[in-house]
């Protein structure tokens, strides 16, 4: 009896063991590793990569996947840095631009991140597309608009730079100072958590989002309006992409057509990683929170203890595959 409730406690917990034994095993290499200074470092890094992993947990709770995440983080970065530089900057993207309440830029790629989960959530659902050809065909032509836009007079595709102290803040500033200082890009994600947590667990969405991702048919036989609900679920993912976009740029103070490469993979790996399902239908926000930072301790740690970046490739592939692995065991002694 004792063994078996020792695993299931291991079964039901093992993202989170599997973060503490990271950071003790580096720890113990490296006993500098442990501090508020790394804590920090870490929440920071992972704050937009966690917004982006909940609009595709999202995604894959129904059934399906986003593999348009990335390249939506990169247009929207792109946008809102455009039209938040300095008047001074001699290479503005719109010279003629008058200085703009950092609230327009930022909702308007917002609103474009959410017409381009619209579409995805449009062709899924009502041209019935599978997600993957679907969203593969959108993370191309969005990454095509992205370079047209880029690309544009006086700009021709030179970094986006001298963005404006009050946007920059977003992403580097914090509340306090010093090294206990709790900075507002970590807010803004944990209050972004928050509220999908409500989403998952509290609203009609969420319900019918995992019923969806559950049995898509038996959704409909009950009643749930599959269509509507899988264009807002693209919808809002869309609109994540798009606000982790702006912050990625208030982040790194610059953008460039190359944001969010490959981003979206990292995202579904962390989700997987944090429970969500493959299968769909499974999936929980302290879930995905454990599996963002997975990632970030394996790219933040081995870094620190110096393990080189191939290296780090390997055991992020691994712990990949593992967790599918383990996923689809689960399912099937569960049928």
């Amino acid at each position: 009896m004792e063994t078996k409730k020792l695993q299931n406690f291991v079964t039901q917990n093992a993202i989170y063991i599997v973060l503490a034994v990271l950071v003790i095993g580096i720890a113990v290499y490296d006993p500098s590793f442990i501090g508020i200074n790394t804590l920090r470092d870490i929440l920071i890094q992972s704050s937009t990569r966690v917004i982006i992993a909940l609009g595709v947990a999202f995604i894959l709770i129904t059934g399906g996947t986003d593999l348009s995440a990335g390249r939506m983080v990169g247009l929207t970065a792109v946008i809102s840095a455009s039209m938040l530089q300095v008047e001074e900057y001699p290479r503005r993207f719109f010279p003629d631009l008058p200085q703009l309440n950092m609230l327009i830029p930022i909702l308007i790629a917002i609103v474009v991140g959410l017409i381009f989960g619209l579409i995805n959530g449009l062709i899924v659902a009502k041209f019935k597309v599978p997600p993957f050809i679907a969203t593969l065909g959108t993370m191309v032509a969005i990454y095509g608009i992205n370079s047209l836009y880029f690309d544009t007079e006086p700009n021709q595709s030179q970094p986006i730079g001298g963005l404006r102290g009050d946007f920059t803040n977003l992403g580097s500033g914090s509340i306090g100072s010093g090294q206990y200082s709790l900075p507002y890009i970590v807010i803004i994600a944990i209050v972004v958590c928050f509220i999908v947590w409500v989403m998952f667990n509290k609203t009609r969405l969420g319900k019918n989002m995992y019923a969806i991702g559950g049995n898509e048919q038996a959704a409909k036989v009950s009643g749930i309006n599959v269509t509507k609900y899988l264009i807002l679920i693209y919808s809002f993912a869309g609109a994540l992409y798009g606000l982790a976009g702006v912050l990625e740029a208030a982040r790194t103070g610059g953008a460039t057509n190359n944001y969010g490469n490959m981003y979206e993979l990292d995202a579904i790996a962390a989700c997987v990683v944090g429970g969500v399902s493959t299968t769909g239908g499974i999936g929980t926000v302290p879930g995905i929170m454990a599996g963002v930072l997975i990632f970030t301790v394996i790219n933040y740690g081995l870094t620190f203890v110096g393990v080189g970046p191939y290296w780090q490739q390997i055991i992020k592939g691994a712990i990949i595959v593992a967790a599918v692995a383990f996923d689809m065991r689960k399912y099937a002694s569960k049928k």
